[in-house]
C-alpha cells in the first residue's frame, strides 16, 4: 500500500463519514470510549478498528457505556465518550445521558441513526433519539451529510465542555457515515446565541462583597459547580480569607477538605446537623455552583428563612429558579472567586466582621450532634462502621463511585474526602446502578489510583454485567456491595412513613435468604475475586485483599444488618429545621 501522500492547504483528504468522525474524535483530543456496536454504528466500528490512538472499551450493556464515561468524567475533568447504535442501543443510553444533564458532566453521546432515506418509516432499530434527549442534553445533533461530520462533532464537544458542562448528542445516519466528502480541519464552528458568561460583572462582585463585610452568620454553601470549575484552591484561599463556615453539598464533597475546621460537612436531607442548622440560622449564604437542590431546602419556604442570598452560577437560568437572590452573579465560581478576594480585602479594610459568636453556636452545634451511628443489634455488621473503614484504608487519594440509596448516604457521611474528583455519585438523577460503571470509567481514566464502587445489593444488580468488561479490559475495579438483602433507602421510609409495611423491598441476597443471586459465584464467574465478610474481624482483612489484587476486579460481600438507617434525616415535605438525629429526637435550635 503506498504511504499517505502529502497534501496541500488546497486539497483537503476525501473521507467517508465514518472516517471523518475518527479523525475529528483524535483531533478533538479524545483518547478512551466505551461501547457497544450495532448495525446503524457498523460502519464507523470499521474505521475504529484500525485506530491506534483511541482506546475502545466494548461494554456489555450501553447504560454501562453511559455511566462509563461519565465516571471518566467525573474522576479527570475530561470529556466522557460513549457510542451506541440506533433504536435500543440508543434508548439504552438515554439513563446515562439524562444522568449527567443533572449532574453537569460533560459527555458526548454518538448514536448510530438508519439511513436518511428510511427515516421516519419506522424502519427497523428507528428511533428518533435527537427527540427523545432534547430535554436532557444541552443540545442533540442529527447529521445526514458527511461533509458535516467535522463541524458538528467539534461544535457538540465544544458545548460540552464549556460553560455549564453537560451532554451533547450526536446522531449520525448510516449513509452519512458510508458516503464521502473532503474532510476540511479545523471547521468553522458557528453557534449563534451559544455565549457562556465567565467572567462576572464588577459591581456585582462589589455588591457581594459589601454584603459579606455586612454579615454576621454567613455560609459559604457550595456545590457541585466548584468541582466542575476546578475553583478548590480558590474557594479554600476564600473561605480561610474570610472565616466563613463551608457547607458542601452531595456533589461537591471533596471540594473543600473534610479536614479543614471551617468545613461543617454535607446539608440537607441527610446532611449533618451542624450544616443544616448553620444554613438555617445564617444571614446570608453565599451560594457557590449550587442550585437550591430540593434534598438541600427541604420545603423551600422555610429555608434558612433570615438569609440574604449571593448566588453564584454560570447557568444564569439556576439564579432565582428557586430562590430570590439578592445579589445575582453570573460566571464561572474560579473567575468570580479570584475577582471576589480583592474585593472581599477592600470592603472589609475599615472593619473586619466578627464571626466569633457565630462559631461559637457552630462549635456548640459540633459538640452536641457530632455525625455518628449506632452498631446493629442484631449480631450483623454495620454498615456505617464497613464504609468507614474501606475509606480509612483506602485514605484520600482514592476515588468512591456509590450507587444509590443508603449506601450512598452513609459514603457521603463517613468516608473523608478531601479533593475534588474522589467522591462520585449520582446526585440528581439518582440511578441505581451507576456505580460499577462509573468505577470502571474512573479507572481508565486514572489508573494509578485505587477505584472503589461502593454499591448496594439492589444496584449491583442493575449494571454488575459490566465485570466482564472490567475482567477482559484489565481493569481492576474493587466492589464492596453493602448487602443488606434489601431496597434499603425504600425500606427505611417503609418503617418510617408506611407503619412498617415492607412492600416489595426484600431482595433475598443477604442474611437468613435463598442468596439469590449468590455474589461470590456470580464474582467467580465473571473472573473477579469473590470475598464474603459476615464478621467484624474479617472486614479489614478483606480490604487489603482487595486493595493489594491488581490482576482482576474485587467483589466483596458485606453481609450488613437491614435495620440500620441513615440518620440525620429531614422527611420530605417539612422545613429543615425539623431535622432528626436519630429516630424521634430532634435538637433544640434557636429561633428567632
Amino acid at each position: 500500500m503506498p504511504g499517505p501522500s502529502v497534501q496541500s492547504r488546497s486539497e483537503p483528504p476525501v473521507l467517508t463519514g465514518s472516517g471523518a468522525i475518527l479523525a475529528s474524535l483524535e483531533k478533538l483530543g479524545v483518547t478512551d470510549v466505551f461501547g457497544l456496536p450495532g448495525g446503524a454504528i457498523m460502519p464507523f466500528y470499521d474505521e475504529l478498528m484500525a485506530s491506534t490512538a483511541i482506546r475502545h472499551i466494548l461494554v456489555r450493556h450501553e447504560q454501562g457505556a453511559g455511566h462509563a464515561a461519565e465516571g471518566y468524567a467525573a474522576a479527570s475533568g475530561r470529556l466522557g465518550v460513549c457510542i451506541a447504535t440506533s433504536g435500543p442501543g440508543a434508548t439504552n443510553l438515554v439513563t446515562a445521558i439524562a444522568d449527567a444533564y443533572m449532574d453537569s458532566v460533560p459527555l458526548l453521546a454518538i448514536t448510530g441513526q438508519v439511513f436518511s432515506t428510511s427515516m421516519g418509516t419506522d424502519a427497523f432499530q428507528e428511533v428518533d433519539i435527537t427527540g427523545i434527549t432534547m430535554p436532557i442534553t444541552k443540545h442533540s445533533f442529527l447529521v445526514t451529510k458527511p461533509e458535516d461530520v467535522a463541524g458538528v462533532l467539534a461544535a457538540a464537544v465544544h458545548i460540552a465542555t464549556t460553560g455549564r458542562p453537560g451532554p451533547v448528542l450526536v446522531d449520525v445516519t448510516k449513509d452519512a457515515q458510508q458516503k464521502s466528502a473532503p474532510f476540511i480541519w479545523p471547521p468553522k464552528i458557528d453557534l449563534p446565541g451559544y455565549r457562556p458568561v465567565t467572567k462576572a460583572h464588577g459591581k456585582q462582585i462589589n455588591a457581594a462583597a459589601q454584603l459579606i463585610a455586612e454579615s454576621r452568620r454567613p455560609v459559604l454553601y457550595v456545590g457541585g459547580g466548584v468541582v466542575r470549575a476546578g475553583a478548590h484552591a480558590e474557594l479554600l484561599r476564600f473561605a480561610e480569607e474570610t472565616g466563613a463556615p463551608v457547607v458542601t453539598t452531595l456533589m461537591a464533597r471533596g471540594a473543600f477538605p473534610d479536614s479543614h475546621q471551617q468545613n461543617l460537612g454535607m446539608p440537607g436531607m441527610h446532611g449533618t446537623v451542624p450544616s443544616v442548622l448553620a444554613l438555617q440560622e445564617s444571614d446570608l449564604l453565599i451560594a457557590l455552583g449550587a442550585r437550591f437542590d430540593d434534598r438541600v431546602t427541604g420545603k423551600v419556604s422555610e429555608f434558612a428563612p433570615h438569609a440574604k442570598v449571593i448566588h453564584v452560577d454560570i447557568d444564569p437560568a439556576e439564579i432565582g429558579k428557586i430562590r430570590a437572590a439578592d445579589v445575582p452573579i453570573v460566571g464561572d465560581a474560579r473567575e468570580v472567586l479570584l475577582d471576589l478576594l480583592p474585593a472581599y480585602r477592600d470592603a472589609t479594610k475599615a472593619v473586619k466582621p466578627d464571626f466569633s459568636d457565630w462559631w461559637k453556636r457552630i462549635e456548640s452545634l459540633r459538640t452536641q450532634y457530632p455525625l455518628g451511628y449506632t452498631l446493629p443489634d442484631d449480631g450483623l455488621l454495620s454498615p456505617q462502621w464497613v464504609i468507614e473503614k474501606i475509606g480509612e484504608l483506602s485514605g484520600p487519594e482514592a476515588i468512591y463511585a456509590a450507587g444509590v440509596g443508603q449506601h450512598q448516604m452513609w459514603a457521603a457521611q463517613f468516608i473523608k474526602y478531601e479533593r475534588p474528583g474522589a467522591w462520585l455519585n449520582s446526585g440528581g438523577a439518582g440511578t441505581m446502578g451507576y456505580a460499577v460503571p462509573a468505577a470502571m470509567g474512573a479507572k481508565v481514566a486514572q489508573p494509578d489510583r485505587l477505584v472503589w464502587a461502593i454499591d448496594g445489593d439492589g444496584c449491583f444488580q442493575m449494571t454488575n454485567q459490566e465485570l466482564a468488561t472490567c475482567t477482559i479490559n484489565e481493569i481492576p475495579i474493587k466492589v464492596a456491595v453493602i448487602n443488606n438483602s434489601s431496597l434499603g433507602m425504600v425500606r427505611q421510609w417503609q418503617t418510617l412513613f408506611y407503619d412498617g409495611r415492607h412492600s416489595f423491598t426484600d431482595l433475598n441476597t443477604g442474611h437468613d435468604t435463598a442468596m439469590i443471586p449468590d455474589f461470590i459465584k456470580m464474582a467467580d464467574a465473571y473472573g473477579a475475586l469473590g470475598i464474603r465478610v459476615t464478621k467484624p474481624e474479617e472486614v479489614e482483612p478483606a480490604i487489603r485483599l482487595a486493595m493489594e489484587t491488581n490482576d482482576r476486579p474485587v467483589v466483596i460481600d458485606f453481609i450488613v444488618s437491614r435495620d440500620a438507617m441513615v440518620w440525620p434525616m429531614v422527611p420530605q415535605g417539612v422545613g429543615n429545621s425539623q431535622v432528626q438525629y436519630a429516630r424521634d429526637h430532634a435538637p433544640e435550635w434557636e429561633r428567632e
